[in-house]
């Protein structure tokens, strides 16, 4: 099956959004422009009718194949891609990939039917920001795709329960993730500062998707002090965004 462009509309876009406030990206006037990509036709038109309901999301395009998701990456501007990880010709860890190489500022968030640790903390080290499974996401997709774009992550609750697990092991020290990289990886490991405290509680909340605004309001700090801890946190573990921050700390036992 060939790209649906947005001229294919499912639905029309006559209700309001949700209230949104006007300093966060995806305003009616300003969308955030999305790529959709699964070969699985009943999960892509259910997701395009959410998306395409939505007066803050603009479905660029969709693609049901590697190939055409190769292609249609080359040739838009978009700033988030839903992206499922099996593909009859490839997989969405390929995409992701391109997407980072070609498009290093949109954000991808996957999509899939396997409820893996290991396959989230692989999306997230390539650096998606968002892993939701399907027929076990309680939230919509116009959210994950909002969550993202402004700063937030997007996971499928029992992933993040399973993420959390991970962490809290290892800083019982019960369960040490083991390290799969190279010796030469391992020694630059050494160098890594030490996380405060509170950064791997800012962190913790981070994994679970909670947005910088959600964490200051839970730890009763602003916003910009959240967004201080972040980078702070990028700092000491020589990463750039907040996924490949989690699956730093994940694979190495920060926590």
């Amino acid at each position: 099956m060939g790209p649906l462009t947005p001229d294919h509309h499912f639905a029309a876009k006559s209700s309001p959004p949700f209230i949104w406030p006007d300093f966060l990206t995806g305003q009616p006037g300003q969308p955030v422009r999305v790529l959709l990509i699964d070969d699985d036709p009943h999960m892509r038109l259910v997701i395009a009718q959410e998306l395409l309901s939505d007066m803050r999301i603009d479905l660029v395009a969709q693609a049901s194949s590697m190939k055409e998701g190769r292609r249609l990456i080359d040739l838009h501007e978009f700033d988030v891609m839903l992206v499922d990880l099996n593909l009859g010709d490839g997989t969405g860890f390929d995409l992701i990939k391109h997407m980072k190489t070609v498009r290093p500022m949109a954000e991808a968030v996957v999509i899939s039917a396997m409820e893996d640790a290991q396959h989230a903390l692989h999306a997230f080290e390539l650096g998606a920001t968002g892993y939701l499974v399907k027929n076990s996401w309680f939230g919509n997709f116009s959210q994950a795709v909002l969550q993202v774009v402004n700063g937030g992550a997007s996971i499928t609750p029992n992933l993040a329960r399973r993420l959390l697990s991970k962490f809290n092991h290892a800083q019982d020290g019960s369960h040490d993730i083991p390290h799969t990289g190279s010796d030469e990886d391992k020694d630059k490991d050494k160098g890594k500062g030490k996380l405060s405290e509170r950064e791997k509680e800012v962190l913790k909340m981070v994994a679970s998707g909670y947005t910088s605004l959600e964490i200051g309001s839970r730890l009763a700090i602003s916003g910009h002090t959240v967004n201080t801890h972040i980078k702070n946190i990028y700092r000491k573990l020589d990463v750039r965004t907040r996924a490949q921050a989690v699956s730093f700390a994940a694979h190495r036992g920060f926590f």
